[in-house]
């Protein structure tokens, strides 16, 4: 079993199976390494058109652990830390240093946590401009 296999609902299981067993100590990793995910995303050149939201992704994290937003299910969570970090493994199932296919999967995972967390994302947007909107 793996992302490249044909059937759809195999490739969905692996990143659900592997978002369903992040852990919270998973979390401060990936935020502390938020700098080199950033970085290896826009320069990939192929992951380049996920940064901002990456970048929304990593914001999300942040406001979660830092308890300021947690109308978010644990898996989103766990989709986000998963890809984010699966993204910055350069020996993942397939090594990003081969020219041409090195970014695939990195390109399946994110798509895949994308499509599970999506209605989670847009919902964090809303809660982050009724925030900003708010009087000080």
């Amino acid at each position: 079993m793996g992302i490249f296999n044909r059937n759809k609902e195999v490739d969905e299981a692996f990143v659900r199976k592997q978002a369903s067993e992040v852990s919270p100590q998973d979390l401060d990793t990936t935020i502390s390494k938020e700098k080199q995910i950033d970085q290896k995303i826009a320069n990939s050149g192929v992951l380049e058109k996920y940064a901002s939201l990456a970048k929304l992704m990593l914001k999300m994290l942040k406001d979660y652990r830092n308890g300021l937003y947690r109308e978010v299910p644990w898996f989103t969570i766990g989709s986000i830390i998963f890809s984010l970090l699966y993204v910055l493994n350069p020996f993942d199932l397939v090594p990003d240093f081969i020219p041409g296919l090195g970014y695939i999967d990195d390109l399946s995972v994110l798509t895949f946590a994308l499509r599970f967390i999506e209605t989670d994302l847009h919902s964090y947007l809303d809660w982050k401009i009724e925030e900003a909107e708010q009087p000080v």
